[in-house]
Protein backbone atom coordinates (compact mmCIF):
# COMPACT_ATOMS: atom_id res chain seq x y z
CA UNK A 1 0.00 0.00 0.00
CA UNK A 2 1.48 3.30 -1.09
CA UNK A 3 1.15 6.57 1.43
CA UNK A 4 -1.19 7.97 -1.55
CA UNK A 5 -3.49 5.04 -0.49
CA UNK A 6 -3.02 5.35 3.06
CA UNK A 7 -3.79 8.96 2.95
CA UNK A 8 -7.11 7.99 0.73
CA UNK A 9 -8.24 5.12 3.21
CA UNK A 10 -7.47 7.48 6.21
CA UNK A 11 -9.67 10.49 4.69
CA UNK A 12 -12.83 7.98 3.91
CA UNK A 13 -15.56 8.46 6.09
CA UNK A 14 -16.27 5.71 8.33
CA UNK A 15 -19.59 5.58 9.39
CA UNK A 16 -21.19 5.17 12.50
CA UNK A 17 -24.19 5.60 15.01
CA UNK A 18 -24.14 7.13 18.39
CA UNK A 19 -26.53 5.39 21.11
CA UNK A 20 -26.67 7.71 24.20
CA UNK A 21 -22.53 7.78 25.22
CA UNK A 22 -21.80 4.86 23.26
CA UNK A 23 -20.70 4.58 19.43
CA UNK A 24 -20.83 1.93 17.22
CA UNK A 25 -19.04 1.15 14.26
CA UNK A 26 -20.75 0.01 10.83
CA UNK A 27 -19.63 -1.88 8.05
CA UNK A 28 -17.61 -0.11 5.44
CA UNK A 29 -19.61 -1.95 2.37
CA UNK A 30 -23.03 -0.50 1.17
CA UNK A 31 -24.58 -4.25 1.30
CA UNK A 32 -23.58 -5.17 4.70
CA UNK A 33 -25.04 -2.10 6.00
CA UNK A 34 -28.63 -2.85 4.19
CA UNK A 35 -27.99 -6.05 5.13
CA UNK A 36 -27.57 -5.74 8.71
CA UNK A 37 -30.32 -2.63 8.60
CA UNK A 38 -32.91 -5.04 6.75
CA UNK A 39 -31.77 -8.04 9.16
CA UNK A 40 -32.97 -5.40 12.44
CA UNK A 41 -36.17 -4.34 11.15
CA UNK A 42 -37.07 -8.07 10.44
CA UNK A 43 -36.21 -9.05 13.64
CA UNK A 44 -38.37 -6.17 15.24
CA UNK A 45 -41.15 -7.25 13.32
CA UNK A 46 -40.70 -11.43 15.20
CA UNK A 47 -40.21 -8.40 18.49
CA UNK A 48 -42.57 -11.00 20.52
CA UNK A 49 -40.15 -13.80 20.31
CA UNK A 50 -37.94 -14.60 23.06
CA UNK A 51 -33.98 -12.39 22.25
CA UNK A 52 -35.68 -10.58 19.58
CA UNK A 53 -37.00 -7.37 20.28
CA UNK A 54 -39.15 -3.99 19.22
CA UNK A 55 -36.56 -2.43 20.00
CA UNK A 56 -34.69 -3.39 16.61
CA UNK A 57 -37.17 -1.81 14.04
CA UNK A 58 -35.89 2.01 15.41
CA UNK A 59 -32.01 0.60 15.32
CA UNK A 60 -32.59 -0.56 11.80
CA UNK A 61 -34.43 1.99 9.91
CA UNK A 62 -31.25 4.13 11.59
CA UNK A 63 -28.54 2.07 9.89
CA UNK A 64 -30.82 2.00 6.74
CA UNK A 65 -30.91 5.60 6.90
CA UNK A 66 -27.11 5.79 6.22
CA UNK A 67 -27.63 4.46 2.62
CA UNK A 68 -31.47 4.94 1.77
CA UNK A 69 -32.95 8.03 1.17
CA UNK A 70 -36.50 7.37 2.12
CA UNK A 71 -34.91 5.98 5.72
CA UNK A 72 -33.07 9.06 6.28
CA UNK A 73 -36.11 11.32 5.72
CA UNK A 74 -38.39 8.93 8.07
CA UNK A 75 -35.49 9.61 10.38
CA UNK A 76 -35.76 13.26 9.87
CA UNK A 77 -38.87 14.12 10.36
CA UNK A 78 -39.00 12.26 13.57
CA UNK A 79 -36.86 14.23 14.98
CA UNK A 80 -38.02 16.91 14.06
CA UNK A 81 -41.78 16.28 15.47
CA UNK A 82 -39.79 15.39 18.29
CA UNK A 83 -37.85 18.51 18.81
CA UNK A 84 -41.21 20.26 18.37
CA UNK A 85 -43.60 17.91 20.41
CA UNK A 86 -40.54 17.87 23.39
CA UNK A 87 -38.32 20.79 23.39
CA UNK A 88 -36.23 19.71 26.06
CA UNK A 89 -35.34 16.28 23.63
CA UNK A 90 -33.53 18.14 20.96
CA UNK A 91 -31.02 19.82 23.84
CA UNK A 92 -30.32 16.53 25.60
CA UNK A 93 -29.33 14.75 22.46
CA UNK A 94 -27.28 17.53 21.35
CA UNK A 95 -26.13 17.71 24.93
CA UNK A 96 -26.52 21.78 24.99
CA UNK A 97 -28.89 21.07 28.11
CA UNK A 98 -28.24 22.82 31.55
Amino acid sequence: MTSNETTEHDNRRRHKIRLGSRTVALPDSRLLRIGAGSALVVGGVLGFLPVLGFWMIPLGLIVLSIDMHWARRLRRRLAVWLARRYPGIAEKLNGTSQ
